[in-house]
């Protein structure tokens, strides 16, 4: 059963009016593409979500329309939003899932969540977003259970040094504009110092700016 967040938002207009849904407000992008037989996760969602199972933890509503995406074989779902209009537009979608899902008012660096208790924490454009990515990650650390697994979509600072100083600098515009997004971080490298190993990575362009998109776990020291 959807937690309650309230009937801010008629349910219907969620579906009717953002059936490609968006993986965040911030960063528009869909999470589904239209078919002639209805529509299917696109390719970058459907890779975030291969596999998952047990009770999965999800930073950012976007719309709601991603908890859609999400595979039978995951017993539960807890999405993490700060925002109460999100909340309430995933509401809609919630209601309508099989899978029970859990709609939580909380933050990034104080999760409302038990020690242990994720099977998988998905990240999608938010660690890119998050003021003290550090902590940020601790957080995540401390949910997943043994053996757990953390999910993510997220920009990537350039390898290229010329387009990473244009990164920079474009940074304290772009970050105000965008939700607080630093396309300059090195997404990667703060995972990995974080006391994560990355077990799979791809790396590809979406409209010029580099993201990545794999999997970590936490390591065992």
């Amino acid at each position: 059963m959807a937690a309650d967040t309230g009937d801010l938002i008629d349910s219907s207009d969620t579906e009717r009016y953002l059936i490609g849904g968006m993986e965040q407000f911030h960063h528009p992008r869909r999470v589904r593409a239209a078919r002639r037989d209805g529509s299917v996760p696109t390719p970058q969602r459907r890779q975030l979500m291969a596999g998952l199972s047990g009770r999965v933890l999800e930073f950012g509503a976007g719309d709601g329309v991603k908890l859609s995406c999400y595979p039978a074989s995951v017993a539960e779902i807890l999405l993490v939003e700060r925002d109460l209009f999100l909340r309430a537009a995933a509401k809609g979608v919630a209601a309508r899932l099989p899978t029970p899902v859990q709609i939580l008012d909380g933050d990034l660096r104080s999760l409302p969540v038990a020690d242990g208790s994720c099977e998988a924490v998905v990240c999608s454009l938010v660690l890119c977003c998050a003021g003290r990515v550090q902590e940020t990650l601790r957080e995540v650390r401390r949910v997943l259970a043994p053996c757990g697994e953390l999910r993510f979509y997220e920009h990537q600072r350039s390898g290229n040094p010329v387009v990473t100083l244009a990164e920079s600098l474009a940074t304290p515009l772009w970050s105000r504009m965008s939700g607080g997004c630093h396309p300059a971080r090195d997404t990667v490298a703060a995972i990995r110092q974080a006391g994560f190993v990355i077990e799979s990575l791809d790396r590809f362009a979406f409209r010029h700016f580099n993201h990545v998109l794999g999997v970590a776990r936490p390591s065992a020291g």
